[in-house]
């Protein structure tokens, strides 16, 4: 990985640890270890915005789901962010997301959040993986309702980084902006019976109760998943730059794994899911089952 990745990437730590203090530009050179104008032009040629600008981004999102939640008042998050008045802060708001965050508090429709992604991942993706540890995969049944899923489909893509390049990644900010019966958006490859002509395995949505009736967004489909039994598949803690490694290992686990010797057998109608990859949680996969089996 080159050194202006590796800046560029510091700088976006130190964005994320100090959200919520002053940060200026002589301190992003000061983590990057080149010079101010220097640290300027790598990161806006690398995440494709100035600093300020993605630190303004990153800090209204935040305030998004302060509001959303009911955690503060406006005023509060305003001034707790670095707005300099509350009226700044809800014409930023609402330049950002097309809405007064007022109106967002009393009634949170899906908007499009930032989500930064570090730069250091798309030259990990290239590095070659070499599995050299065996990692501890943790399995456990989970049992999920009857439920909606609301998603929003590809043309071809099987996997993640495929999907981003046919329908963006601004996907999963507006997903995180949704009530979620899970807490979170999920990934879903999905099966034969849920697939519409000239569209992908691979899709990401967010999961309702089947009495939904609050707003989908344009461009998106609405699926309807039975109740259902899951085995999660749950890696170890790593590392955020050995999210590959990470992924292939649980990968790698379901795909020796028979169900049947605690009952179960593949349930091959169903989608599996995805969660997002976090590294103090460890990689998570689920994969539908059925009662059957030896046991």
């Amino acid at each position: 990985m080159n050194d202006t990745t590796l800046a560029v990437q510091r700088m976006q730590d130190y964005i994320s640890r100090h959200l919520d203090e002053k940060i200026t530009m002589a301190e992003l050179a000061r983590t990057s270890m080149f010079s101010p104008w220097y640290s300027y032009r790598i990161f806006k040629e690398q995440t494709g915005l100035t600093p300020s600008d993605y630190i303004r981004r990153l800090r209204l999102s935040r305030s998004a789901m302060k509001l959303r939640s009911g955690e503060c008042r406006i005023a509060d998050i305003a001034f707790e962010l670095g707005f300099g008045s509350v009226d700044g802060y809800q014409r930023a708001f609402l330049r950002e997301f097309g809405c007064n965050p007022g109106e967002y508090a009393r009634r949170p429709v899906p908007i499009a959040l930032f989500v930064p992604y570090g730069v250091k991942f798309r030259e990990l993706r290239k590095e070659h993986i070499a599995m050299e540890n065996v990692k501890n995969v943790f399995i456990q049944v989970i049992h999920k309702p009857e439920r909606k899923v609301i998603i929003k489909r590809g043309i071809k893509a099987e996997e993640y980084f495929a999907y981003c390049e046919e329908v963006g990644c601004d996907v999963w900010g507006l997903l995180m902006s949704m009530d979620s019966l899970c807490g979170e958006p999920v990934c879903l490859w999905l099966t034969e019976n849920y697939r519409k002509n000239g569209t992908s395995v691979y899709v990401q949505g967010v999961e309702v109760p089947t009495d939904y009736d609050g707003e989908i967004p344009e461009g998106f489909d609405v699926i309807t998943l039975p109740r259902c039994d899951y085995l999660m598949f749950q890696g170890e803690p790593f590392e955020e730059e050995d999210y590959c490694e990470a992924i292939i290992a649980v990968q790698q686990s379901m795909d020796r794994y028979d169900p049947s010797v605690i009952g179960y057998e593949w349930d091959n109608t169903q989608p599996r899911i995805q969660l997002e990859p976090r590294g103090e949680r460890g990689y998570i996969e689920l994969k539908a089952v059925i009662r059957g089996g030896k046991a």
